[in-house]
């Protein structure tokens, strides 16, 4: 059974490279993809995914505490929070967040299938 990802991302660009890289991984299916806060929350609703892909920077995050974001997120088994800024600030978000993982937008193609084969592990 794949693992069903969610991805939230913004820019066009992104969610396409990661369509391709996850698309490269058959235990891997993405259900849908969100371009800001109001969609991300949802498709989680609609679609239930194992695991949320969520670029921290998505708009109109300041207009979602994080305590909100997070109590929305009880549906999902996982998050995993991309960013191109992984500094403390960063990490805090990502952890208030509930995210258990936080990776680097440069890194993505070489650790974004395994932190999401990770998430089925720890299940």
């Amino acid at each position: 059974m794949p693992i069903d990802v969610l991805v939230a991302d913004d820019s066009d660009m992104m969610r396409k490279a990661i369509r391709k890289t996850l698309g490269e991984e058959p235990r891997i299916r993405i259900v849908g993809e969100a371009s800001n806060f109001a969609s991300t929350m949802q498709m989680i609703a609609d679609f239930k995914p194992d695991v949320l892909l969520l670029d921290l920077h998505l708009p109109e995050r300041r207009d979602f505490p994080p305590g909100f974001v997070k109590s929305q997120l009880v549906s999902v088994n996982r998050t995993v929070a991309v960013s191109f800024s992984n500094d403390e600030e960063a990490q805090g978000l990502a952890e208030s967040y509930g995210a258990e993982i936080l990776l680097d937008k440069m890194k993505l193609y070489s650790q974004l299938v395994p932190a999401i084969l990770q998430c089925r592990a720890a299940a």
